[in-house]
């Protein structure tokens, strides 16, 4: 996630801003806490919610975390990603920061990750990324007013994205009911979904090529103002 900034300028659409900090679209609230949920063993299924409701699992049957949804009330909390809002903005493709549509062009999809190019060779290409992307717009916003981007970031458009699965915390049977036992990174063909609750959504990001960040800078100087 995009850290949290300072700014003076007002808050594009899906950014809300609380005493000047812009807090990203995806940043949770402090009323945003987790809703008391009791985790159960479901025979032959996995895990599931001891009231559990239709709206508790994705398309593809895999368990959630409950977080309340109350966006933009009490203070951001910039250390932690609201899972249903994450979800949705990797799904749809939206910006991180603003919950616009995500820049694309004919190279790919725009997105803004700390830098880590030292991982591995051609890196990020492979990566099970849980970062949404973002648009034009709040790349130069963020790499302006964010510390942490302002050490080193990297701009990439990626051309192959597909959902991969989750990430989340993996469950197995206690004595008196199921019991976490770790935070990972899940497959949607790993018979282990099963036994996760969700908390993001991971694309598998391929066919990326750097865009240097003062053509970005240059795209959005060029760009009409709204």
């Amino acid at each position: 996630m995009i850290p949290a900034f300072t700014a003076t300028n007002g808050p594009a659409p899906g950014r809300v801003r609380e005493n000047h900090i812009i807090a990203p679209y995806i940043t949770a609230w402090s009323a945003e806490q987790q809703i008391p949920s009791r985790v159960v063993e479901r025979p032959g299924h996995g895990v599931g919610y001891g009231d559990e409701l239709v709206g508790d699992r994705d398309a593809r049957g895999v368990l959630w975390q409950r977080p309340a949804l109350r966006h933009g009330v009490g203070k951001p909390e910039f250390g932690r990603v609201h899972p249903l809002r994450q979800r949705r903005a990797m799904r749809k493709l939206l910006c991180q920061v603003c919950a616009g549509p995500a820049d694309r062009n004919d190279d790919g999809v725009l997105w803004l990750l700390r830098d880590y190019r030292g991982d591995w060779p051609d890196w990020p290409d492979g990566m099970a990324c849980t970062e949404p992307p973002v648009c034009v717009r709040c790349v130069v916003l963020s790499l302006r007013l964010c510390p942490a981007l302002r050490r080193g970031a990297a701009a990439f458009r990626v051309r192959r994205f597909e959902v991969a699965g989750v990430r989340g915390t993996l469950y197995r049977k206690g004595v008196s009911g199921p019991v976490a036992v770790e935070g990972s990174n899940f497959a949607y063909d790993d018979p282990d979904t099963r036994w996760v609750v969700a908390s993001a959504l991971v694309r598998e990001l391929r066919g990326c090529t750097v865009v240097p960040l003062t053509e970005l800078a240059e795209q959005h100087d060029a760009a009409p103002r709204r």
